[in-house]
């Protein structure tokens, strides 16, 4: 199933949340390699795990973590604005637009790439969802080049706005457009009978501390 979870009740899923961190620091460090701080019970966390953080995961059967995205309001603090406005050419900030990171499936799967494509195609169901039941337009993410594969076969790619560096490595900066058509277009992909759990109110809003310096629906 499907969990929706802000950062300051993650304390509740003990077992959920410990293997989703774990899973991070699996997928990012160990098979990626990318510069991430892990803590010495193997947990990858950062700076944008926050309270107000909504996370999407998928519980497997176990009761641990199968996969998960999480989603922040680009009114306040978010990756895209603090380390790669160079991309968008300016910050992006709007109450429509939120910020998706960490798309993690765990390293730990069983079943090949077509259980990581169900979970994947699954992820990306709910964050539409959270978009559609929150009203926003748009979510941002800058990604690396494999991913937009990944991306491709859930039926909702994004809309590449930029790029930087070569091969895999090569950083992608994508624009998903919300709609209803979007969520029929990943639902004709998504495992049937997936249970999405449900969406919890959403909170308010950080205010920008500057106006924005780039619109993200001009894109």
């Amino acid at each position: 199933m499907i969990r929706f979870i802000y950062g300051k009740d993650l304390a509740s899923f003990p077992r959920l949340t410990d293997s989703m961190f774990r899973d991070r620091a699996g997928q990012f460090r160990t098979r990626l390699d990318w510069a991430v701080h892990v803590d010495a019970a193997g947990r990858e966390r950062d700076q944008y795990d926050v309270d107000r953080a909504l996370y999407c995961i998928y519980e497997l059967p176990d009761g641990s973590h199968g996969g998960s995205g999480r989603l922040m309001p680009t009114t306040g603090p978010t990756m895209v604005n603090e380390h790669f406005a160079h991309l968008a050419g300016g910050e992006i900030t709007s109450p429509l637009v939120w910020e998706s990171t960490r798309f993690c499936v765990s390293p730990r799967l069983t079943g090949g790439a077509a259980a990581a494509s169900r979970i994947s195609t699954a992820l990306m169901l709910a964050g539409c969802e959270v978009a559609l039941r929150f009203g926003l337009s748009h979510f941002v993410a800058v990604f690396d080049s494999p991913m937009r594969r990944i991306y491709r076969a859930t039926g909702w790619p994004p809309e590449i706005l930029a790029e930087q560096g070569e091969g895999r490595r090569k950083l992608c900066l994508g624009l998903w457009e919300v709609s209803e058509a979007a969520r029929r277009a990943i639902l004709d992909r998504a495992p049937k009978g997936l249970d999405l759990g449900p969406i919890p109110a959403p909170l308010p809003l950080p205010v920008p501390a500057t106006a924005p310096a780039r619109r993200a629906t001009a894109a």
